[in-house]
């Protein structure tokens, strides 16, 4: 055997367990593990380049989620058959590992770094995503690149009544609240997820909750270190420094910057008097100046701004646009902006602005999902679109990225909570919002304006949504901190958390936290989150002001749906051989018709452009599926004439014998000339018998003659 295997598994708790091994596979790897959670594997692997590039002052962090399709037995769809660009899916889960990961690496570590996690294996009862942050910090836990870990993330999920942590994929279905979270041993340092309007003692209480599992994780992973010898991380040096040019550019630039912060100024005036101060310093270098030097003043000037702006938050109590911490921006709101659209509306909170369509589709419109894990089909469906106008930027437009799809990821969250269910919603739903402008918390403007647009196009929601960016500032060394409700795009980059708070006026519905700082405190986010309250029913007031409830009715242009739930039996009768009498239908009454099967009856689903194509098209499936009743009247069609009698259909498919005896009162000899084929008759529905054959009468309608006089009574 040539490799060195070692392991370590720890409980959940309830008796479900959970293995790193370490060893064995991908060993060229500066690190790299396996993480398994009953029949569910996970290899995670990382490399870090010795070397940072010239002139990077970030970290290079790539984190790459993908799933295998023989993880679940399954062979990819499309041309290629092979697995092909992360789907939105892997990239939600990349993202939610990224943002864990990246504020425990040193701020002075610049290489160039690869996370990759792949599921190897799959339970399809357990849900990898909850094990992808702990499978990434394990392989940096047994390498040599520094990093201030270990974390871990793990969903917590309260069934029943009863928080649980990773628990079953069928368990979900019943939970009231679901967050993944991630953390250290000490701190949170993120939150993602959503929930059925909990009170803010719950998320805390939730969280608490999560922290708990999360340090035995650590605990872990910290052992796996002892046991594989990597306590001594590779040495590094990837910044230039010069102390002295550091004081000049304070001395020369921070008090002008402070006051420019100061001002309450409009972004883009703002940055343009920063970059001017920023100029003028370099300017006073001289002519011969190195690139170095050039890029160091540079990034000493950022330090000012950073500084300045949370030394006047810290000590002031003002904000970059002039507010108070606790103040809201102004708001301003439209509905039916766009005349063609299903629902629209234009929600603007200061430099930040969504114009947001609304679009009604039928079930062929759902959204089919093709992933290795999870697959299926969704029939609502959010965009979130962030083009380089918005910002004032010239950015090429190639389709949706990382961020784009997890702003969406989260108002998604936030409105699917409050959609109308079952048979109340037959539509499948897109949603669709466009950034205009934004400085700060446009996935919060998206939910607002979306909320407005779907009330707009009618659709019934259980409750408006609004949602609300919270910031934090904190001063470490005196112990001070200032919350910031609705934060600027400045102040999100400059601050030390982004926290986004959705809910409606019962509770909280979603929300995803980002931390970049050690040691939040509980009463600090408690007390961010009634903050957030605060600001989140200002905005809803706000909204109302627009439009309080969703209209009485869809729009005259938008389509309508009917659903009918029919016997199983008929399923068959409305399709009809080889689709003929569905076809036709639709052909006819202009209409899409879908039909499923589904808790043992079908699901009929008439999707049309107006009422009078509805109206025909249910008809038409109502008579198809209608039970013929006895002692009931019909409206029916002479369809042939026999010597004894016509067969009348009286609904689609179902004709029943008028005898000759029960045309008339008067007796008849012969059918010649008393009925042709295609005359309409009204007739009873006189038995049904145990063939099923069905006996009609006309005379049953008709008023009995009088009895001639002078005969005796029965003759």
């Amino acid at each position: 055997m040539s490799y060195n295997l070692i392991k370590k598994s720890f409980d959940l708790g309830d008796g479900r367990t959970i293995e790193i091994e370490t060893g064995k596979l991908a060993k060229q790897a500066d690190g790299s593990v396996v993480v398994k959670m009953g029949d569910t594997m996970l290899l995670a692997t990382v490399v870090s380049s010795k070397e940072a590039k010239e002139g990077v002052d970030f970290l290079p962090l790539s984190v790459d989620y993908q799933e295998k399709y023989a993880a679940t037995g399954r062979i990819p769809g499309g041309f290629l058959r092979r697995e092909a660009r992360l789907s939105d899916y892997e990239v939600l889960i990349s993202r939610l590992v990224d943002r864990a990961l990246r504020p425990m690496f040193p701020e002075d570590y610049h290489a160039e770094t690869q996370v990759m996690i792949s599921l190897i294996s799959a339970d399809k009862n357990i849900m990898p995503d909850s094990l992808a942050g702990l499978a990434a910090s394990a392989a940096l836990a047994v390498s040599d690149i520094p990093f201030n870990g270990p974390i871990s993330e793990v969903r917590v999920a309260k069934v029943d009544g009863k928080l649980v942590i990773n628990p079953y994929m069928s368990d979900l279905e019943r939970a009231t609240l679901e967050f993944i979270v991630a953390g250290s041993e000490n701190d949170i340092v993120m939150v993602e997820g959503e929930c059925s309007e909990i009170s803010e003692e719950e998320m805390v209480e939730a969280i608490e909750f999560a922290h708990r599992a999360i340090k035995v994780q650590v605990q872990a992973q910290r052992e796996l270190t002892e046991a594989t010898g990597k306590t001594e991380k590779r040495v590094y040096s990837h910044e230039h420094s010069n102390p002295e040019l550091k004081e000049r550019v304070y001395a020369a630039t921070y008090q002008k910057v402070y006051e420019i912060a100061k001002s309450g100024s409009a972004k883009h005036e703002r940055s343009e008097k920063f970059e001017q101060i920023q100029n003028e310093f370099i300017l006073t270098l001289g002519e011969e100046v190195d690139d170095v030097t050039k890029f160091l003043a540079k990034k000493y000037f950022h330090d000012v701004q950073y500084d300045a702006v949370r030394n006047l938050v810290l000590d002031e109590g003002i904000r970059l646009d002039g507010r108070d911490v606790r103040t809201v921006r102004p708001i301003w709101s439209e509905v039916g902006y766009l005349p063609a659209a299903h629902g629209s509306a234009v929600f603007t909170r200061g430099e930040t602005q969504s114009l947001t369509t609304v679009t009604l589709g039928t079930k062929l419109d759902e959204q089919m999902i093709d992933g290795a894990f999870i697959n299926g089909y969704q029939k609502f469906i959010l965009h979130y679109n962030f083009p380089g106008f918005s910002t004032g930027e010239v950015r090429m437009n190639r389709g949706a990225g990382r961020r784009e799809i997890g702003h969406g990821n989260l108002a998604q969250r936030s409105l699917k909570k409050v959609l109308p269910e079952g048979d109340d919603n037959p539509y499948t739903i897109r949603v669709v919002s466009d950034i205009l402008e934004s400085n700060g918390s446009s996935s919060m403007a998206t939910v607002c304006a979306g909320t407005l647009a779907l009330m707009d196009a009618g659709v019934k929601l259980k409750a408006p949504v609004s949602g609300i960016a919270m910031g934090l500032i904190t001063d470490e060394k005196t112990g001070k901190y200032a919350v910031l409700t609705d934060i600027l795009g400045d102040e999100d980059h400059l601050g030390d958390m982004d926290f986004k708070v959705t809910g409606t006026e019962n509770g909280i519905v979603a929300c995803q936290m980002d931390l970049k700082i050690n040691g939040l405190r509980w009463e600090v986010l408690r007390g961010a989150l009634e903050q957030a309250k605060e600001g989140r029913l200002h905005i809803l007031n706000e909204m109302k002001k627009t439009l309080a409830e969703p209209r009485t009715d869809l729009k005259p242009h938008a389509p309508r749906i009917v659903v009918l739930k029919i016997d199983k039996e008929f399923i068959g009768a409305v399709i009809g051989p080889g689709g003929k009498i569905i076809q036709e239908m639709q052909r006819e009454t202009n209409t899409t018709i879908t039909i499923e099967e589904k808790d043992n009856q079908g699901i009929v689903s008439i999707f049309a452009p107006d009422k009078d194509a509805i109206d025909s098209a249910v008809r038409r499936i109502k008579g198809i599926v209608a039970k013929p009743e006895v002692g009931e009247i019909y409206e029916g069609k002479v369809k042939s004439i026999m010597p004894f009698g016509a067969f009348v259909e009286i609904l689609p498919g179902k004709d029943g014998l008028l005898h000759i005896s029960e045309i008339d009162w008067k007796r008849y000899e012969t059918m010649d000339g008393i009925f042709q084929v295609g005359d309409e008759v009204r007739v009873k529905l006189l038995d049904v018998d145990k063939q099923g054959k069905l006996k009609l009468s006309r005379k049953a309608l008709l008023p009995r003659p009088p009895k001639p006089e002078g005969k005796p009574a029965g003759e």
